[in-house]
């Protein structure tokens, strides 16, 4: 579980986030959704240290992220994996070392300990046998399973996906949505992610936080989206074609 508490991040005199409150639940794909200039990615990269508030706090069960000592903090981020929006894949590495990286950088383990974790979790992406591929030689679908499998090496307690269906098809995007979703559920990890795809927010859509002009404009699940009234909540969803198609079927 991680709870922002009372997040307000000022730019010298811009306030972008505004008293943020928000539990993301560990078991649950949280989705930070917004328009742009919302403050989303601010919020994402506060909760995950890349920012500091200017006030407030961020509870990693019982840690607060803010206050931590180098310590503290080196052995949390050990429990932290990051999908990046463009993947983030080394071009000189091969798909296998792209994976084996975090264990380099982070573990004592043995090589074939290394390979052994590099090739369960080329399998559990279903991606058996590319080890020896380069990002190139492969599709961009590919590359964002590849950038999930280096993500969960670790075995992380926390997940974090940076618009993880950016510049993919629809049927791509819905089988990487499932997978970041069988992945949460079967590891029961805290996964955050921040996106602007209402095809996401419909289909695994559990914990959703909506934020508008740097406030929490409203909270709720994907089975909620539809029948609020929340008025920000509507000017978001009408901004979607694929919604309002939804909500025309369903009258």
């Amino acid at each position: 579980m991680i709870r922002a508490e009372h997040i307000v991040k000022n730019f010298g005199d811009q306030e972008v986030l505004k008293g943020i409150t928000f539990t993301f639940e560990a078991g649950k794909t949280n989705l930070v959704i917004g328009k742009s200039g919302s403050g989303k990615t601010v919020l994402l990269k506060i909760l995950v240290g890349l920012f500091k508030p200017t006030s407030g706090s961020v509870w990693y069960d019982d840690v607060d992220l803010v206050t931590a000592n180098k310590d503290t903090l080196r052995k949390l981020r050990m429990k932290v994996g990051m999908l990046f929006q463009g993947n983030a894949l080394f071009d000189s590495m091969t798909i296998e070392e792209n994976i084996r990286f975090p264990l380099d950088m982070f573990t004592t383990q043995t090589l074939k300990e290394k390979t052994d974790r590099v090739n369960y979790c080329l399998e559990r992406v279903s991606l058996s046998g590319i080890n020896k591929k380069f990002p190139s030689e492969i599709s961009g679908g590919m590359q964002k399973r590849v950038g999930i499998a280096r993500a969960i090496v670790l075995n992380p307690r926390y997940l974090f996906c940076d618009e993880p269906n950016s510049g993919l098809d629809p049927q791509t995007s819905i089988t990487i949505d499932e997978l970041i979703q069988d992945i949460t559920r079967d590891n029961n990890i805290t996964t955050v992610i921040n996106t602007h795809d209402m095809n996401s927010v419909m289909e695994i859509g559990e914990n959703i936080c909506l934020l508008d002009k740097g406030l929490l404009a409203w909270e709720g699940s994907k089975d909620e989206v539809l029948q609020d009234q929340n008025e920000t909540l509507h000017d978001f969803i009408f901004a979607s074609p694929f919604l309002q198609k939804l909500i025309e079927s369903s009258k």
